[in-house]
C-alpha cells in the first residue's frame, strides 16, 4: 500500500505551529487536538516537527520556565519526510531505524499529510486481514 491511500483515507489535515509559539501553547494545542505531533511551518516551509516527546524532554531539562520559551527551543529540525508515492513498508522500516513515530507528507516540497506509525501499522494489519480472508475462500473452494 503507498502513502497516497492511506492519506486518502485518513484525510490531509496537518496541525502546524510557528516556531515562534511557545511551548505552553504547543503542548495545550498537542492536547486539545488529540496528536502526538506538530509539523513546525515558517510560512509554507517545514522547518521542523515538535512532539509530545520533544515538550517532556525540554520541561525535564529546563523545569516550569521552559513553557515560556518558544518551540523552535526543542523542535526536531533534521526532519525525516515520506513521499506520497512511498510503501508502507519502506516508512516501516524507516521510522524504526531512526526511531520516529511521524513523517509529515511532502510533494514537491509542499506538505500534503502526515503520517503516523499508527498509520501504518493499521495500514499492515488490514493487508493482512485481507490476504488471509483470500486464502480462506481459496482453500474453501476447493
Amino acid at each position: 500500500m503507498l502513502v497516497s491511500q492511506i492519506l486518502k483515507t485518513k484525510g490531509d489535515l496537518v496541525f502546524t505551529v510557528a516556531p515562534t509559539e511557545t511551548v505552553a501553547a504547543v503542548a495545550a494545542l498537542l492536547h486539545s487536538r488529540r496528536v502526538g505531533a506538530l509539523v513546525v511551518l515558517d510560512a509554507e516551509r517545514v522547518v521542523g516537527i515538535v512532539s509530545e516527546r520533544d515538550v517532556v524532554r525540554l520541561v525535564a531539562e529546563s523545569g516550569g520556565a521552559a513553557l515560556a520559551r518558544p518551540v523552535a527551543d526543542c523542535m526536531t529540525r533534521d526532519v525525516l519526510f515520506a513521499e506520497p508515492g512511498e510503501t508502507v513498508d519502506s516508512l516501516l522500516e524507516r521510522m524504526t531505524d531512526r526511531r520516529v513515530r511521524h513523517l509529515p507528507v511532502c510533494k514537491a516540497e509542499r506538505l500534503v499529510g502526515i503520517i503516523s506509525i499508527g498509520d501504518l501499522v493499521k495500514s499492515k494489519i488490514s493487508e493482512v486481514e485481507a490476504e488471509a480472508s483470500g486464502l480462506k475462500a481459496y482453500i474453501a473452494a476447493g
